[in-house]
C-alpha cells in the first residue's frame, strides 16, 4: 500500500511501473496481447493512468520494448567488461553462459521474446539483438564465422535449458565452445573431394 501511495505522488515511478509491468508482459504473453487492462491490473494502478502515460497502446509498447532493449545492453555490458578484464576465451564464455543458465527469469524472458519474434517481426530486432552484441564482441579474435556459430551454439543452450531439468554443465560448455572457437579448420573439412 505504501508503494502505491508512493508511486501516487511520483509521476515518474509510476510511468516506470507501467513500462515495466508491459515489458513483464511481453516477454510472457507476447507483444499483440498487450492490453491497458493488463498493464493496469500488473502495475497495481487505476486503468486510467496507463492511457494517462501513453496516449496509445503502440506507445506503451515501443516504451517497454525499449526497456527490454535496455536490460539486454545492460546484460551485454557485463559480458564486456567481464571479456575485456578476463580475456576472450572458451572458458570465459562458458563461465558467463552457466551463470546466466542459472537465471531463470532471464531465460523465460529470452523464450519469449524469441518466441514472439517468429511470428511479430517487430521483435526481431530485438531478439537478434544479444547474438549480434556477442558476434561483435567475438569477431576480432575470431573471425565472423566462429563467432556466429558460438553465437548460435549459446543461443540453443539457452532453449536446452528451458526444457531439461539441468542446464548444461560448465564443462560441457568449455569443451563446445573451445571446439567451435579453436579447433582449425582443415583444408580436407573445409573443401571436400568429390567422388568422380
Amino acid at each position: 500500500m505504501a508503494e502505491t501511495a508512493r508511486r501516487r505522488r511520483d509521476p515518474e515511478a509510476r510511468r516506470l511501473a507501467i513500462v515495466t509491468a508491459a515489458a513483464e508482459l511481453i516477454t510472457e504473453i507476447g507483444v499483440d496481447a498487450l492490453t491497458h487492462r493488463l498493464v493496469a491490473a500488473r502495475a497495481e494502478v487505476p486503468l486510467g493512468a496507463t492511457t494517462q502515460y501513453f496516449a496509445t497502446l503502440d506507445d506503451l509498447r515501443a516504451a517497454a520494448l525499449q526497456l527490454l532493449v535496455e536490460h539486454v545492453d545492460a546484460q551485454m555490458a557485463v559480458v564486456r567488461d567481464t571479456l575485456a578484464t578476463q580475456g576472450v576465451s572458451p572458458a570465459t564464455l562458458a563461465g558467463l553462459l552457466h551463470a546466466n543458465l542459472g537465471d531463470s527469469r532471464a531465460l523465460q524472458a529470452d523464450r519469449a521474446v524469441v518466441t514472439a519474434a517468429v511470428h511479430d517481426p517487430r521483435l526481431r530486432a530485438l531478439a537478434r539483438h544479444w547474438s549480434d552484441e556477442l558476434v561483435t564482441s567475438l569477431v576480432p579474435t575470431y573471425g565472423e564465422e566462429r563467432s556466429r556459430a558460438a553465437a548460435v551454439f549459446i543461443d540453443g543452450t539457452l532453449w536446452h535449458a528451458q526444457i531439461h531439468e539441468h542446464p548444461l554443465p560448465l564443462t560441457t560448455l568449455q569443451h563446445a565452445l573451445a571446439a567451435i572457437l579453436e579447433t582449425p579448420v582443415s583444408a580436407a573439412s573445409a573443401s571436400p573431394t568429390l567422388p568422380d
